[in-house]
């Protein structure tokens, strides 16, 4: 008996007007499992990505979560078709997203931060919200800085503050898109470390990302793509130690020139 991904995409594609910035995006993720998109800027991937949750509509194609179709419930892919906002938060309920900047309100402290989806998306009642955001915040190891403004955070602690919200909401699938990218080197890290021990325990992620020594340790899966397509996919081992589009090999060659691979280690 097969087991239902979680997440289903099939011929997916996405247009700004007459510019097609995704086109034939096929991608199943079983739970568990954790994806990483890689390729060159402007690929694709974070529209992808934003597809993936219908924060950016597709127009072509579908999206299953869990068995339900997202955003639509007919065949129409236009403005006009799409569900309710209600339908379509029914539907992503399972998902979470970690974004490129933290986003995090000034005026709020960083407990409040991580409630507010909760009390404002999810309804859900402060008490029960505090308690929610609590836990994540130390899930992520901030548990001293609930109290603090994010203007008193570091880069990577604010970061790490998205990710505890993200989490709050009990994910069964997160999304990062790029979650170092805002970083200075020297914090990349820690934000690091929290995805991979998130990884340990078993949260499936589908996540964007220039870290390619990390993409190499931690993915099920590895989609390479260029110009809104997919190009190469397949697991670490394939992708990155034996390549076998020329194309990936141009992309990957100066992370081999840059001798970042003596210190990879893909698990087989």
């Amino acid at each position: 008996m097969t087991t239902l991904p979680l997440l289903n995409l099939r011929g997916v594609g996405k247009s700004y007007g007459s510019n097609r910035v995704l086109s034939g995006f096929d991608l199943r993720v079983q739970a568990g499992e954790i994806v990483s998109l890689i390729g060159p800027s402007g690929s694709g991937k974070t529209t992808a990505l934003r597809c993936m949750n219908f924060l950016e509509r597709y127009d072509e194609g579908e999206i299953w979560i869990d068995g339900q179709l997202l955003g639509y419930s007919g065949s129409g892919r236009r403005e006009t078709d799409r569900d309710s906002k209600a339908k379509i938060d029914e539907v992503r309920n399972p998902l979470s997203m970690v974004f490129q900047q933290f986003n995090l309100w000034p005026h709020m402290t960083v407990r409040e931060n991580v409630m507010a989806p909760l009390v404002l998306g999810k309804k859900i009642a402060k008490e029960q919200a505090r308690s929610l955001a609590d836990q994540a915040l130390a899930r992520v190891g901030l548990s001293a800085k609930a109290d603090a403004y994010p203007a008193r955070l570091s880069g990577g602690q604010q970061q790490r503050v998205g990710i505890a919200r993200a989490l709050a909401v009990k994910p069964r699938l997160m999304l990062l898109d790029e979650p170092t990218s805002a970083l200075d080197p020297e914090l990349v890290e820690e934000v690091l470390q929290v995805i991979r021990s998130l990884a340990n325990d078993g949260m499936t992620m589908v996540m964007v990302t220039h870290e390619m020594s990390f993409a190499a340790q931690i993915s099920s899966q590895v989609v390479f793509m260029e110009a809104g397509k997919i190009i190469e996919t397949g697991t670490p081992q394939a992708l990155f130690q034996a390549p076998k589009t020329e194309r990936l090999q141009q992309f990957l060659s100066p992370w081999f020139d840059r001798s970042l691979t003596p210190r990879v280690q893909v698990t087989p």
